[in-house]
């Protein structure tokens, strides 16, 4: 099987370079409005977010902020498939400004941006992010009225474009092979994670930003197996250092991303090479997990009903027979911002 990679640099508002439902699912993590750390991004957006900052007023900044964010929802709309998804990794905010401390609650505004969209918002995910921090409060400690809870929380929304996307007899055949493991179910369609660890991602002193609790691997990885059909292709509008396009690539799916950084793209075709090593282990690791937990499974002498078409290893569900793993065996570079990649079943 061949996948096909493409990184494009510009500005995630125009996604002109990409057709009309041209796209099966959609997984990204924005600037999160409302953090310091990307006010000059928004600000490269529109000159009104810094002139709102700098008057204090947050509110104000705030949904401007979400106003350039609107602009690519609807862009993600347009080069998304009928029935695909869209899945949003965002953080609330809490910031201070012109003398008040408040919450900017950036997942709740991008909901209602969706639903003003016509995109049916689904069952969200809480993923709890543990801190370190010896402090649950912020404020005046022990006297009422003067703290506040600290966020160790943020939400993986997900939204569909119309209704459930129906499949051709060749794509039918990709989402049998395309299962997961009822095991794996049970952990991914949880609605709170809290097995998936956050990351520091240092960029160095090229210039480049310092990214803190950066999007992990884990979770698009997960979502893409979720939502979409090996052979699919993936975009994110705001790429980063790759992780997207990364783990589509690693899991047998083709990806288009977007980032206004020219100076990442090195970073980015990193990320698509350090993939294929990574997609054959993870590939690898989920047999191996299977064969444990259904092991266990036997030995507490709950039988089991159906047996693996492809590896011949007991499963639970009738739906997991045909479940075909793949696995990257490597990448080409193309052109500039441009990848082939080469995926095989995988044998236990």
């Amino acid at each position: 099987m061949r996948t096909t990679h493409t990184l494009h640099i510009g500005d995630a508002r125009d996604l002109s370079a990409l057709k009309t439902a041209s796209v099966h699912l959609v997984v990204t993590s924005p600037p999160y409005p409302m953090i310091e750390m990307w006010d000059e991004s928004f600000g490269l957006a529109g000159p009104e977010v810094s002139r709102q900052l700098a008057e204090g007023r947050g509110m104000a900044a705030f949904e401007s902020m979400h106003g350039a964010l609107d602009e690519v929802w609807a862009e993600c709309l347009r080069v998304l498939g009928a029935g695909g998804f869209l899945c949003v990794n965002i953080g609330d905010a809490t910031r201070t400004l012109g003398g008040e401390f408040a919450l900017y609650p950036n997942h709740a505004r991008i909901i209602a941006a969706m639903m003003r969209l016509g995109l049916t918002p689904l069952p969200d995910i809480l993923w709890r992010k543990p801190t370190n921090a010896p402090n649950k409060f912020m404020g005046s400690g022990m006297l009422p009225a003067g703290a506040y809870v600290t966020y160790e929380h943020e939400y993986v929304l997900i939204f569909r474009k119309g209704g459930k996307r129906v499949f051709s007899g060749t794509e039918q055949a990709a989402r049998a092979k395309s299962a997961y493991f009822w095991e794996e179910r049970n952990l991914w369609f949880s609605d709170v994670w809290t097995d998936v660890r956050g990351i520091r991602q240092k960029l160095g002193a090229d210039g480049l930003r310092d990214r803190s609790a950066a999007f992990p691997f884990e979770l698009p990885w997960r979502l893409i197996h979720m939502y979409s059909l090996q052979g699919d292709t993936v975009l994110d509008p705001f790429v980063g250092t790759g992780t997207t396009m990364a783990a589509a690539f690693a899991a047998g799916r083709s990806s288009v991303g977007v980032e206004r950084s020219e100076q990442l793209a090195p970073r980015i075709g990193a990320a698509l090479h350090d993939a294929v090593g990574e997609g054959r282990r993870r590939a690898q690791c989920r047999l191996a997990a299977h064969e444990a937990f259904m092991a266990a499974r036997l030995a507490a002498g709950k039988a089991a009903a159906h047996v693996s078409a492809v590896y011949g290893f007991p499963v639970v569900t009738r739906q997991e027979r045909a479940l075909s793993l793949v696995a990257p065996r490597g990448l080409t570079e193309t052109g500039p911002g441009q990848w082939v990649g080469e995926h095989g079943g995988l044998l236990p």
